[in-house]
C-alpha cells in the first residue's frame, strides 16, 4: 500500500543518513566547532588539549581586552572582540562559545556572560580546578571541565529523529494538502495580479537566515511585509480578499512544506521572524536578552507558542516576553509525543482564531 512504501522508502532514508553520517564522522567533517573568548594561557592550553585529542574544531578567538591579545593563539588567530564575535558570519556555524576567562575575573565573566546571552549558540566556562572549582564542571571538552552559562546544544540524537520525522510526516502531509495548495493558488491567480507565491527573508536555526515560501497574500506593489518594518495589522489595506481568508487559516503557509523537506524548517518548531521585525518603533530582538534563545532549533510550521494563542504580528514587549518564553519552554521539552499533540492541536486553534490578521 501507500503507506507502507512510504514507510520503507523512510527507513531506507534512514539507513543511508545513518551510513553517510558514519563516513563523515570518521572523516572529521562534523567535528564540532568552537569559538574562545579570552586570549590567554587558559586558551592556549584548550587549544594545544583540542589537538591531541581531536575531538572538536576551534575557528578563532576573541577577546574583550583586544589591545593586549596578540595576534594569534598557538596558531588559531584573533578574531576581535565581543562585539566582532556577536556579529561574525560564522557564528550560526559555531556550536558553542568558551569563555576562558579566569574565574577569580567575576566582575569580568559576569560582564561577557550578560553580552553573550544574546547568542543563540551554548556558552560556556572553563573552569579553573587550581581555585577548587572543579567540582562545578558539568561537562568536558579536550578533557577539560566546563560549566554552563547560557544557552544549550540540541542533543544530536534528538535532532536526528526530529529530522526523520519531518521527512516521514512531511512526505505523508504532502499528498492531501497537494490538492488544497492547487485550489489556494488557483484562487490566489484570480483574486489579484501578480505572482501565485512569494518569498520572505527570515530567522532559522542559529540566527542564520533562511527564506521561506508562501502564498501571495497581500497586493502585489505592497512590498513592505517582506523587509520587515512593517507587521500586518487587522483590517491592513494591503492584503486581498482571498489573502484575508488563506492568513486566518494559515494556509498561506502551506509551501513552507518544502522548506521543512528541504531541512531549513520543522514542523513543528518557534514561528520564523523577519530578522528586522519591529514591535513598535523597536525591533524585537532587543526587547529581551533571551530571544535568540528561540533560533536554537529549527523554525516550525506550527508550534507551542501558536497554539497557546500566540499567533501573528506582536504588537507589545509583553507579546514579545510571551512568546520568546513559550518557545524556550517548547526547545526545553521538545520529544515526538509534544510534536504530535501540537500538530494535532494545530487545526482546532486556527479554526477557532479570531485574532488573526485580517
Amino acid at each position: 500500500t501507500w503507506l507502507g512504501m512510504t514507510f520503507a522508502a523512510a527507513g531506507v532514508m534512514h539507513l543511508g543518513w545513518w551510513c553517510t553520517v558514519r563516513r563523515l564522522r570518521r572523516e572529521g567533517r562534523l567535528t564540532p566547532t568552537l569559538v574562545i573568548v579570552g586570549a590567554n594561557k587558559t586558551a592556549e592550553k584548550l587549544i594545544a588539549n583540542a589537538l591531541e585529542h581531536r575531538d572538536v574544531a576551534i575557528l578563532g578567538v576573541f577577546d574583550d581586552r583586544l589591545g593586549r591579545a596578540p595576534a594569534d593563539i598557538a596558531g588559531v588567530p584573533v578574531l576581535g572582540d565581543v562585539d566582532a564575535l556577536l556579529n561574525h558570519r560564522m557564528m550560526p556555524y559555531v556550536d558553542r562559545v568558551v569563555v576562558t576567562v579566569a574565574s577569580t575575573a567575576q566582575a569580568r565573566i559576569r560582564e561577557i556572560s550578560e553580552r553573550l546571552r544574546t547568542l543563540p549558540n551554548e556558552v560556556t566556562l572553563l573552569v579553573d580546578a587550581k581555585d577548587g572549582s572543579d567540582a562545578a564542571a558539568i561537562s568536558r571538552l579536550a578533557d577539560m571541565p566546563l560549566a554552563k552559562i547560557s544557552g544549550s546544544r540540541l542533543d544530536p540524537d534528538r535532532a536526528f529523529a526530529k529530522r526523520l520525522q519531518d521527512l516521514v510526516l512531511g512526505v505523508l502531509l504532502l499528498v492531501p494538502a497537494a490538492p488544497v495548495m492547487a485550489a489556494v493558488a488557483l484562487a490566489v491567480r484570480l483574486d489579484s495580479p501578480g505572482p501565485i507565491l512569494f518569498r520572505q527573508r527570515r530567522q532559522g536555526f542559529n540566527n542564520e537566515e533562511i527564506v521561506v515560501w508562501k502564498f501571495r497574500s497581500m497586493k502585489h506593489e505592497a512590498r513592505s511585509d517582506e523587509d520587515g518594518v512593517r507587521q500586518v495589522s487587522p483590517g491592513d489595506a494591503r492584503v486581498t480578499r482571498v489573502g484575508r481568508f488563506i492568513r486566518s487559516t494559515s494556509l498561506d503557509e502551506l509551501p513552507q512544506l518544502w522548506n521543512v523537506l528541504r531541512g531549513e524548517m520543522s514542523l513543528v518548531g518557534p514561528r520564523p521572524h523577519e530578522p528586522t521585525m519591529k514591535t513598535g518603533a523597536v525591533q524585537s530582538s532587543r526587547l529581551i536578552a533571551e530571544y535568540a534563545h528561540r533560533h536554537r532549533m529549527k523554525p516550525g510550521m506550527t508550534g507551542w507558542a501558536a497554539v497557546h494563542g500566540s499567533r501573528g504580528p506582536l504588537h507589545t514587549a509583553a507579546q514579545v516576553r510571551a512568546r520568546v518564553a513559550l518557545d524556550i519552554e517548547y526547545i526545553e521539552r521538545q520529544s515526538f509525543w509534544l510534536d504530535l499533540y501540537i500538530m494535532l492541536k494545530t487545526l482546532p486553534c486556527l479554526l477557532g482564531d479570531r485574532r488573526a490578521a485580517r
